[in-house]
């Protein structure tokens, strides 16, 4: 078993100062699934909010706001299934949840876009905005300066390009751009769409996002693999209580296919199965569970990567 690395102490009047002086510009709080990161976030958001009530040279203006860097829970009528728990952020304001339509398929631009718009808003405002959420893709896309640009795709060249070995493509990929690392060539779908995007960058003149935050502060939620699955094992059987399966099925009954709520993966994979006559009852929550708990422990192995790349995450428990 991987060892937990070292839990901080996170002194959020430290946190304050730094964002105020300008050495930081966004608290990004992330961690693995059934963490408590959305609590976490919510308590240190409050914690901010009490700190600068106190500050008599503070104008005022906004307070925290959270961010969610969630890549399901931008999709409205998915509630059960993505965990959005709304009623945990109290008076706290929230940004990037339900934003599109359920059977839709948001992605990484849309949210880099959006991300930017939010965070410049909060800033504009006077606030102090917290970037929270278990999303590898999402959060690097939104901390780390990743310019992603509009591209549309283009499948005449995909299917091109699927006829060449990974070796041809990243060969023609690092003669249009530096590769810096593997991130671009990691996965045979991810070379074909950084080659597709490098090509078109070569032929036309790109848009891309703006108002991206350069000094972020990591935060990490800290929970031992036992406790973790425990959390998700518990989590799992009180959302089927609250209905997680009727919400499914009001979105397949809405419309919504079967094959597109299989793509959001995870709940909404299983329980579709299930309603479909796939799986059973039972086998669908066994595997549901297991799956769950093989998704956290890749997030894990995310962050963990993060840190390898030279991010220091600051580990807590909670």
């Amino acid at each position: 078993m991987a060892q937990l690395p070292p839990a901080e102490t996170i002194n959020a009047e430290e946190l304050v100062c730094k964002y105020i002086s300008g050495e930081i510009d966004l608290i990004c709080v992330l961690g693995p699934t059934a963490s408590g990161k959305t609590r976490y976030a919510v308590q240190l958001a409050g914690e901010i909010n009490r700190i600068l009530s106190t500050m008599a040279d503070r104008p005022a203006t906004g307070g925290a706001e959270i961010i969610s860097a969630d890549s399901r829970q931008v999709y409205r009528g998915m509630d059960i299934g993505t965990g959005k728990d709304l009623s945990e952020y109290g008076d706290i304001p929230y940004h990037l949840m339900d934003i599109a339509d359920a059977g839709s398929k948001y992605n990484i631009f849309e949210y880099q876009r959006d991300f930017g718009k939010a965070y410049a808003d909060i800033r504009e405002r006077g606030g102090i905005p917290i970037l929270c959420g278990g999303s590898g893709l999402y959060i690097e896309a939104a901390t780390r300066g990743y310019s992603l640009p509009e591209v549309p795709a283009d499948e005449k060249l995909r299917a091109e390009l699927e006829k060449e070995s990974t070796e041809e493509l990243v060969q023609r990929l690092s003669s249009l751009k530096p590769l810096h690392n593997s991130t671009d060539y990691d996965t045979r779908k991810r070379l074909i769409r950084a080659l597709e995007i490098a090509i078109y960058e070569a032929e036309h003149p790109v848009t891309r996002t703006v108002s991206l935050p350069k000094n972020t502060f990591y935060i990490g939620t800290l929970v031992s693999r036992d406790e973790r699955n425990a959390r998700i094992d518990k989590r799992l059987d009180a959302r089927l209580k609250e209905g997680m399966v009727e919400e499914i099925k009001g979105l397949l009954d809405g419309g919504i296919s079967a094959e597109d709520l299989i793509y959001y993966g995870l709940e909404y994979k299983f329980v579709t199965l299930y309603l479909t006559g796939e799986l059973t009852f039972g086998q669908m929550r066994e595997q549901l569970a297991t799956a769950i708990h093989q998704f956290a422990k890749r997030q894990m192995t995310w962050f963990r990567g993060m840190e390898r790349k030279g991010i220091r995450i600051h580990w807590t428990q909670v």
